[in-house]
């Protein structure tokens, strides 16, 4: 891994910040996209070591995107490991209740995001291959009880079939594609969710269920499993779709 180069989006916090940590430990030449300017900072001084290159950008702004990729490619040449991993929640509100401009958001920053992020790479990776991870989650794919989350969850099942996509086109490349799905895990993305309690009333479901069998996982721990999908021991492992949640979505 310290002879590759990642892109990580979505980098200065939760996941993105424990992967690139990782990263880090094994000297990979890091390339951090956040929107958030002052994380990035404070997590470049952090790594405290060279080669890492940071860029501040909307991952839904497609021009914004283009640029910040032909500067990479102007900086370190080529890409060997891409983790699409930035998103929000958004608006959390009743279908009935959604205004179409928050949809949209939502859609445009987790989906389109996504896609801007691999496609922008592809260009820097055909000629030696690698390895593409996205970050989905088990909402839309596994658990759809999460009332109010019908943005979201659209826009993660939409990633999970992306990916599923790119790893079949992206095949002739030596590039493998897989999609990771989180459960329940420790992050800032709340920062970015907007609840709207009302129109979440009437449509709740109440039910009695037991605690979950494990308890929330860590940034730590899904990392671990990027790391290894980003590694050659995994290089037979593409168009999978791995649940990182303790078993939480089988209660």
């Amino acid at each position: 891994m310290s002879q590759k180069t990642a892109v990580i989006t979505g980098a200065a916090s939760g996941i993105g910040r424990a992967t690139a940590m990782a990263f880090a430990k094994e000297g990979t030449t890091l390339v951090l996209i956040d929107q958030d300017e002052q994380r990035l900072k404070t997590l470049k001084a952090e790594l405290d070591k060279e080669h890492v290159y940071c860029f501040q950008a909307d991952i839904s702004d497609a021009k914004r995107m283009e640029t910040v990729f032909n500067e990479i490619g102007e900086t370190v040449k080529t890409i060997d490991i891409v983790f699409a991993n930035a998103g929000i929640n958004g608006t959390v509100t009743s279908i009935e209740a959604f205004e179409p401009k928050d949809w949209e958001q939502t859609v445009q920053v987790n989906l389109t995001g996504t896609f801007l992020s691999v496609k922008y790479a592809i260009p820097l990776m055909k000629k030696q291959g690698g390895s593409i991870m996205m970050t989905s989650s088990v909402n839309g794919t596994r658990v759809f009880s999460n009332f109010g989350m019908s943005a979201y969850s659209a826009s993660k099942a939409g990633i999970a079939a992306f990916a599923k996509m790119a790893a079949l086109e992206l095949a002739n490349y030596g590039i493998r594609v897989n999609v990771i799905c989180p459960g329940a895990i420790r992050t800032h993305i709340d920062e970015r969710t907007y609840r709207h309690e009302e129109a979440l009333k009437p449509i709740t479901i109440h039910k009695n269920s037991e605690p979950f069998p494990t308890p929330p996982g860590t940034p730590e721990q899904v990392a671990d499993t990027v790391l290894y999908l980003a590694s050659d021991g995994a290089k037979h492992i593409s168009g999978a779709e791995i649940v990182i949640d303790g078993a939480q979505t089988l209660l």
